[in-house]
């Protein structure tokens, strides 16, 4: 079972089209020292992608409240979505691996597949975006079909371990290139392009701001392989779930009031006149 570490739903509090009234639209770095100007498709995507992982809130001057981090979560959908597959799968293997110990390991992989196709439909029900369910249902799928093919439980959260090392890595090697990830998307969100990294308190908390996510990934690897090693898979399930949205919102909590101690309010998208006057 793979660890997102974006959320995995796509609410309009959350996420909108590049092209949307809301989006965020390219940045213009007029005079920067940065070289020649980014495209229009990648400043799209970077502020997009910012976006998707939870920043549009601290973007738009949104007070941080419980509210505000739900919706920058997903809302009760995306964290339904996001913790129940990994949860069900724990109880099934164990309460079946005593019971039925032949049929432990189907039985656990099935069920957060099954899961999966009922939230793909749900959301078709109600008309919604279908993709964070599917990808959500392929995502289980493969770890059933790995950990199905080597008879080995524990194989399911192999595909976990590849994207945190994956994202961490990514994360880590930007940020000491000097050109941390963090800090292109939160730049082309803020309208601010690649600007930020003429200004030094701008380039430092978002290089720090890009170690820690980084970090959040390594800590991951750092608890869980073990288990794994191990075939310790109860643990294991519980480590993940634990790891997942537990330490994500407080990071994400973190990550705006970072962003925002460099970026005033007149310099948000969504600043209001109040706001940029202080009153």
């Amino acid at each position: 079972m793979t660890d997102a570490p974006l959320p995995p739903d796509e609410s309009p509090a959350q996420s909108t089209s590049a092209d949307a009234p809301g989006g965020a639209a390219p940045a213009q770095t007029p005079g920067s020292a940065a070289g020649p100007a980014v495209s229009e498709t990648f400043a799209q995507g970077m502020a997009a992608a910012a976006r998707r992982a939870g920043f549009a809130s601290a973007a738009d001057g949104e007070p941080i409240t419980g509210h505000a981090l739900l919706a920058a979560m997903g809302g009760i959908r995306g964290l339904v979505e996001a913790v129940l597959p990994g949860l069900v799968f724990l109880i099934v293997y164990t309460f079946t691996r005593s019971t039925v110990p032949d049929q432990s390991l189907l039985l656990s992989l099935i069920a957060p597949v099954i899961i999966g196709v009922v939230f793909a439909v749900l959301r078709r029900a109600v008309r919604q975006t279908v993709t964070p369910a599917i990808g959500g249902l392929l995502g289980a799928g493969f770890s059933a079909v790995l950990a199905l093919f080597s008879g080995n439980a524990a194989d399911a959260f192999l595909p976990g371990f590849w994207t945190n090392g994956a994202y961490g890595t990514v994360l880590l090697v930007s940020a000491l290139v000097g050109w941390p990830i963090l800090g292109l998307a939160v730049g082309f969100l803020m309208n601010d392009g690649i600007a930020w990294r003429d200004d030094p308190s701008k380039r430092r908390v978002l290089t720090v701001l890009t170690l820690c996510w980084a970090a959040l990934f390594a800590l991951r690897l750092i608890v869980q392989l073990p288990l794994y090693f191990s075939n310790n898979v109860e643990w294991l399930g519980a480590a993940k779930l634990i790891m997942g949205i537990p330490l994500y919102a407080p990071l994400l909590v973190v990550s705006w009031l970072m962003v925002r101690s460099v970026y005033p309010a007149q310099g948000r998208p969504g600043a209001t006149a109040a706001e940029a006057s202080g009153d």
